[in-house]
């Protein structure tokens, strides 16, 4: 069910920087209270806070929360803030992720710098923070939805009083690049637990969706020097704010404009009107495409390419062909 942002109040995590600040600073724009979950705020992303401050003349106000989304108790503390200072949230975005850093890393195995994994905890933090938190803040905000602490302020989630939660997938989410195996594992399985909640729309009034953005222009790639070398002059950026855009869509719209790849005719389209329900994933490059459950013929180009992958390939086999990679040999 479709659910208007004015009055509203939204949790979003990972709202320091990036699509997650564009997303938060949308909602606010559109007069709905934002809690920003992060460890930081970026510069940019104090202002906006800042500028909406409990004191300030705006119509939407914005708190931030220190939030590692590791740690549950956090994300405990995240919906407590909404609790205290706007009476709860109808709006949550466990956007908060990381794309195969360094210190998380496939190709850098735990206990191996530069990974900060410890090979003595058996966990991969950036599957803590890209898949296992979005599920935790899931089962945590359906809760939020269906249990409010006083009816006489929220009434629980129906079909006549909805709630959304929206997902940050991506491309990878269908592509399977080399370079990222655990980010690619991470989205494909977002996609997967996204369509799993389809149901909870019609039954619950609880609306389950997810963008999945192909190459954006944010502190991901910019202020990565082993990402941003991949990146070459024919590769187009999507901007964080056309995907926060589309997010906003994903809450507000019951269909959304798409391009439908024509099955005939070799890198033609044509547009549809879609229906947006629980369960839907959206690709955000240059065009918008609904990402299908099945026979989907995978992302479009435009917005979605990093055309020099072959360098960080190579670097990858040289080192695995180095010996002694893992530890265990």
């Amino acid at each position: 069910m479709a659910l208007s942002l004015a009055g509203k109040t939204a949790i979003v995590t990972g709202a320091g920087s990036g699509i997650n600040l564009a997303f938060a600073s949308i909602l606010l724009s559109r007069h709905c209270n934002v809690v920003f979950a992060d460890l930081a705020l970026r510069p940019e992303a104090k202002e906006v806070v800042a500028n909406h401050s409990s004191s300030s003349r705006a119509p939407a106000k914005a708190v931030f929360q220190k939030t590692d989304v590791r740690q549950w108790q956090n994300l405990v503390e995240m919906f407590n803030v909404a609790e205290q200072n706007f009476g709860g949230a109808e709006i949550v975005c466990p956007g908060a992720g990381v794309y195969e850093p360094l210190w998380s890393n496939f190709w850098y195995p735990p206990g191996e710098p530069p990974s900060a994994d410890s090979s003595q905890d058996s966990r991969y933090a950036e599957l803590d923070i890209n898949l296992v938190h979005p599920i935790r803040t899931t089962q945590m905000a359906i809760s939020h939805f269906l249990n409010p602490r006083d009816v006489s302020k929220r009434r629980p989630a129906s079909p006549t009083d909805p709630r959304s939660i929206i997902h940050v997938s991506s491309i990878a989410g269908q592509t399977t690049p080399l370079v990222a195996p655990i980010y690619n594992a991470t989205k494909h399985a977002i996609n997967g637990f996204v369509r799993s909640l389809a149901p909870l729309d019609k039954e619950l009034g609880i609306r389950v969706t997810a963008v999945a953005p192909g190459v954006i222009k944010t502190p991901l790639w910019t202020e990565a020097p082993e990402k941003i070398k991949l990146i070459t002059e024919q590769d187009e950026w999507v901007t964080p704010q056309f995907v926060a855009e589309q997010m906003a869509n994903l809450v507000e719209k019951e269909e959304i404009e798409v391009q439908t790849p024509s099955h005939t005719v070799p890198g033609t389209s044509s547009t549809r009107m879609a229906t947006v329900e629980g369960g839907f994933i959206l690709e955000v490059g240059r065009k918008l495409r609904q990402v299908e459950a099945y026979n989907d013929p995978g992302p479009s180009r435009e917005g979605n390419t990093v055309t020099g992958l072959g360098v960080a390939d190579r670097e990858i086999f040289g080192r695995l062909r180095e010996g002694g990679w893992g530890g265990l040999g």
